[in-house]
């Protein structure tokens, strides 16, 4: 009866260890609201505007335009980019894309998601989606895995007819990640994260300006790969072993009594 008591004690921390690691794994909260959020775009890589995951970014272009945003994604997250076109009254049939690039400007192909649509004659919208591959900690130089760092988003029409060129579009982006856990760690981490797009800032302590990095980073900063729940299931299953092998010595080593001698009252 004491080696099941025992049993149970070490399930019961078997669970309670894994609580924690499964609230992890629920997708990243939005944000309660968009106060704050963009409502404009950028048009190069260089003047993407930076949107948070969980914001709804805003724009209004022309029709023919290129858009771009950038947004941060740290290790373990797997991001879901969605945009929104809002198209004129009339128009023709045209084709929207969205294209996902990493720090390094590298194209990252979608898991999955309508990535490219066409939007019939007179039709009043186009959804777009891509789910990227999780983020990975850590990759092998000529891979072409997803890292920690900044991404940019590029939204664009492929085929237009000429009469639809400068027409005005609203355009809606939101971003937001769902944390694959221990599932998608790697043993290794980038040093610094992929974030590039320098920009210029005049600062008042010197006469030069000087250089900075964007200015977004995730909610809880950039974690870089070094904690994942592997390491409370790694902890759990070693006290459940350490526990199972005394219950295990308990059962089959007997009352230590010689054969014949009765037990002492």
């Amino acid at each position: 009866m004491r080696a099941v008591r025992i049993l149970s004690a070490a399930l019961l921390t078997l669970g309670l260890a894994a609580a924690p690691a499964a609230a992890d794994s629920s997708p990243s909260p939005s944000a309660s609201g968009d106060d704050g959020a963009p409502t404009r775009a950028g048009t190069s890589f260089r003047t993407a505007t930076e949107v948070e995951q969980g914001q709804t970014a805003t724009a209004r272009a022309s029709t023919g335009d290129y858009l771009y945003w950038s947004f941060p994604a740290d290790a373990g997250q797997r991001p879901t980019v969605r945009a929104t076109v809002k198209l004129p009254e009339s128009h023709a049939a045209e084709t929207w894309q969205i294209d996902v690039y990493d720090g390094l400007r590298r194209r990252q192909a979608c898991q999955y998601g309508a990535q490219t649509r066409t939007a019939g004659t007179d039709t009043p919208s186009v959804e777009l989606e891509c789910v990227l591959r999780t983020v990975r900690a850590w990759s092998e130089p000529w891979a072409n895995d997803p890292l920690p760092g900044t991404y940019y988003v590029r939204l664009t029409a492929l085929r237009l007819s000429t009469s639809d060129l400068g027409q005005p579009v609203n355009a809606e982006l939101r971003v937001e990640s769902e944390d694959m856990g221990g599932a998608a760690a790697v043993d290794g981490a980038l040093s610094e994260p992929l974030v590039p797009g320098i920009a210029a800032r005049a600062d008042s302590d010197e006469e030069e300006d000087s250089a900075v990095l964007a200015a977004l980073e995730p909610e809880d900063g950039w974690t870089s790969g070094w904690w994942s729940d592997r390491w409370v299931w790694t902890a759990a299953g070693g006290a459940l072993a350490a526990l199972a092998g005394v219950a295990g010595y308990r059962l089959t080593r007997g009352s230590g009594r010689p054969p014949g001698v009765p037990p002492t009252a």
